[in-house]
């Protein structure tokens, strides 16, 4: 097995799962009634025999748990070791009902030694994705500020280690050896380790505090890694955007999934909603800002007149840069769709009134004709056409003007 790729393992370990359930359930009951019926009466006899077949068949099937167990760590392998964990640990009960006083014993002690290799062993894969996480230091930033593929990874990875909530809390319950404190620990605590604790009873539940806890960690290691991916973005806007995607996506997987919810808590996700918004606020700071400062109406009127070379640069200057922002922001992407529609409506909310009124205030200063096409070049529909495009993905269409 140590030889063989991990793909058609996983296909045994199903097919494993499968024998081991029809055997406790099944075989076993069927075996233990024929042995009784033939050797009705001598109940020593009988219980040797269904021992020793119960101690055959098992011992293949714990050398194949053992055989998996010997593959090389890595984390793709946890939700298989969880699979054998369980089908062990729910199959030894009804075997034990079967078994006479002198076989428990040997059975007992065989099955929870597997179980706390097995134990060891998921312990061991699950950190390999704090190791994967740590690893991944790549220099090249995910085009138009998308969701990074390991925010993807690591948010579905946590989904599906979440539908194995209670084995895990068992785990870490019963095989988790105590991490020593560093002094570091002691000075720095992390975010998500003091929220995912807020409300739980260590002494009660100590495996719940335990997958909390590593939990956390892995939160607070994202976090680390996707806020170090977004510096590598020179436009400090499309940063932002990058935090906010990886930020939504990691906020909708966690709120999408009960047991992930519940684990990290309610001031987690409302930390978590908060620094969405600052992100939000603060790209529209960093972007909208610069643009609403040539609507400006300080400086242009002079004794009751208005300056008309200072205005047509504010027109140009507004005609310029929103042009670039649109060509520049329509390439980047915004794939939830709540998110994108909040970002649009925004903008419009900020953007579009204020241009109305700027134009309807001093669009009669031009000469009608050529003059006012010149530096008129959106009307107030056509940059709500133009927000409408933004975040997509895909290069801006010039030209859609009324």
């Amino acid at each position: 097995m140590q030889k063989m790729q991990w793909e058609p393992i996983e296909k045994e370990v199903s097919a494993w799962t499968k024998m081991f359930k029809d055997f406790t359930t099944s075989l076993l009951p069927s075996e233990r009634r024929l042995v009784d019926a033939v050797y009705e009466g001598n109940t020593a006899i009988s219980d040797r025999l269904f021992g020793n077949l119960a101690r055959i068949v098992l011992f293949y099937l714990f050398t194949f748990a053992e055989a998996v167990m010997m593959t090389k760590r890595a984390a793709e392998k946890l939700f298989k070791f969880l699979d054998i964990y369980e089908t062990i640990r729910d199959g030894i009960p009804e075997v034990e009902k079967y078994l006479s006083d002198d076989w428990l014993i040997q059975l007992r002690s065989a099955a929870s030694l597997i179980n706390n290799m097995l134990g060891e062993g998921i312990l061991t894969i699950f950190g390999e994705l704090e190791n994967s996480i740590r690893a991944d230091t790549s220099k090249t930033p995910v085009p138009g500020g998308a969701v990074h593929p390991l925010t993807r990874y690591t948010m579905n990875y946590l989904k599906l280690a979440c539908e194995y909530r209670d084995t895990l809390q068992q785990v870490f319950r019963e095989h988790k050896r105590t991490d020593p404190v560093t002094e570091s620990d002691c000075d720095h605590p992390s975010r998500s380790q003091e929220e995912a604790t807020e409300n739980l009873d260590d002494e009660n539940n100590p495996g719940s505090s335990s997958f909390q806890m590593q939990l956390g960690r892995v939160m607070d290691l994202l976090d680390a890694n996707l806020e170090a991916k977004s510096k590598l973005y020179k436009d400090q806007s499309l940063s932002l955007i990058f935090l906010m995607n990886n930020g939504r996506y990691i906020l909708q997987k966690t709120k999408g999934t009960g047991e992930m919810r519940s684990l990290m808590g309610d001031p987690w996700v409302r930390k978590r909603s908060s620094d969405l918004r600052s992100y939000h606020t603060n790209y529209k700071r960093e972007t909208w800002t610069k643009l609403l400062q040539c609507l400006s109406h300080e400086g242009l009127n002079v004794n009751g007149k208005v300056l008309k070379p200072v205005l047509k640069e504010r027109f140009k200057s507004f005609n310029a840069m929103f042009e670039e922002i649109h060509k520049t922001q329509s390439t980047w992407v915004v794939s939830d769709e709540q998110l994108q529609s909040e970002l649009r409506v925004s903008i419009s909310a900020i953007v579009i009134p204020a241009y109305r009124s700027f134009m309807g205030r001093f669009s009669q200063v031009f000469t009608p004709g050529r003059q006012t096409e010149k530096y008129i070049k959106y009307q107030p529909e056509d940059i709500e056409t133009c927000i409408e495009e933004l975040f997509d993905g895909s290069p801006a269409q010039q030209g859609k003007k009324r």
